[in-house]
């Protein structure tokens, strides 16, 4: 069955499409003077992101290096990195000479961290998420800096809300979400006592079509497992949109940070996302447990209103998720585990 009319076709052109900039990013970097700086390349995220800052600097005719700085344990990233002209360093953060000597540069992106498997490896989450975040600050007191954040630093909310705003009082459950809000305020504390400017992303849940909430669900309805409603409702953005979001917030850093949710506009039903994927595919889901009246939620008009709306449609990214997960196409193998209620990671 054809889901959708244009489907992404291999992983050059996902790839394409996660890094394509946006209008608003091209203008933005126009702006922003210097290298950039990615640590914490080798993740998700962080190979269209860099190429993103690539092509969007080439698009606005200035010339600058990005350096995406991992250990690079993953065969071939570091080879595809440097083909879109990508620097590259390897280095273990965690190492403190190495990190001293890094390259300088006037801009930061932070994307290093530990999730998964957090659970029973308490003490590195906390090392990664937290001590290592001290470091980075000051090693790069004088660069401008966007970090890397969650919305589980938020506790989970009823639906009438329609998600936790940046104002809102943290409450984070489980070491994972402790250790991130440790992150914030150590990049807070460092912004504050050397004027670091600052901008700290709340990122809930980026999605392609390789991992993502919608990717686990679309799995599930086509296998045939069963999905657990427990945590009946969820945000998602579209990982391109996440990367350009994140990109151009280098501009609005400040001291003390500015810190903004990031994900798409919408409360999305877990059920009436599986009853999509399932008429699809033609295959009915079954489902375990009942919606709560809460859920783990974030409201983002802040970042739209200041980086613009996501350009990639909730509606869309189902569909192309559809479509690959119907052809058979590659998994990165990590679940999002977003149905956690109790943050144990």
């Amino acid at each position: 069955m054809v889901v959708t009319a244009d489907p992404i076709r291999d992983i050059a052109d996902l790839e394409d499409r996660l890094s394509a900039p946006t209008p608003g990013l091209i203008e933005s970097l126009r702006r922003v003077e210097g290298d950039i700086l990615v640590l914490g390349v080798g993740g998700k995220m962080g190979p269209t992101l860099a190429r993103m800052a690539v092509r969007a600097s080439e698009e606005a005719g200035v010339r600058r290096r990005v350096i995406g700085v991992a250990r690079f344990s993953v065969p071939g990233l570091e080879a595809r990195l440097k083909s879109w002209k990508v620097e590259t360093v390897a280095c273990d953060l965690l190492d403190r000479e190495a990190l001293q000597r890094l390259p300088d540069a006037p801009n930061v992106i932070f994307m290093a961290g530990m999730k998964f498997g957090s659970t029973g490896q308490e003490a590195l989450t906390w090392a990664m998420n937290s001590y290592l975040p001290g470091m980075v600050a000051e090693r790069y007191r004088q660069s401008r800096i966007v970090v890397f954040s969650t919305g589980n630093v938020y506790p989970l909310t009823p639906l009438w809300k329609g998600g936790s705003v940046e104002t809102d009082a943290v409450d984070p459950v489980g070491e994972y979400a402790m250790s991130c809000l440790g992150r914030e305020r150590i990049f807070e504390h460092f912004s504050r006592i050397h004027g670091t400017p600052v901008t700290t992303l709340r990122l809930t849940y980026a999605n392609e079509v390789r991992y993502g909430v919608l990717v686990d669900l679309a799995r599930k309805v086509f296998e045939g497992r069963p999905i657990d409603l427990s945590m009946g409702h969820v945000n998602v953005i579209w990982q391109g949109d996440a990367n350009a979001q994140a990109l151009q917030s280098l501009e609005h850093a400040s001291s003390p940070p500015l810190v903004l949710n990031i994900t798409g506009p919408e409360q999305l039903s877990v059920r009436r996302i599986c009853e999509q994927f399932g008429q699809w595919m033609g295959k009915p889901p079954g489902f375990t447990g009942q919606e709560a009246s809460d859920a783990l939620l974030v409201n983002a008009q802040r970042s739209h209103r200041l980086l613009g709306y996501p350009r990639v449609a909730v509606g869309q990214i189902m569909e192309w998720a559809a479509d690959w997960v119907m052809r058979g196409g590659e998994s990165l193998g990590k679940p999002t585990h977003f149905e956690v209620r109790d943050g144990k990671f």
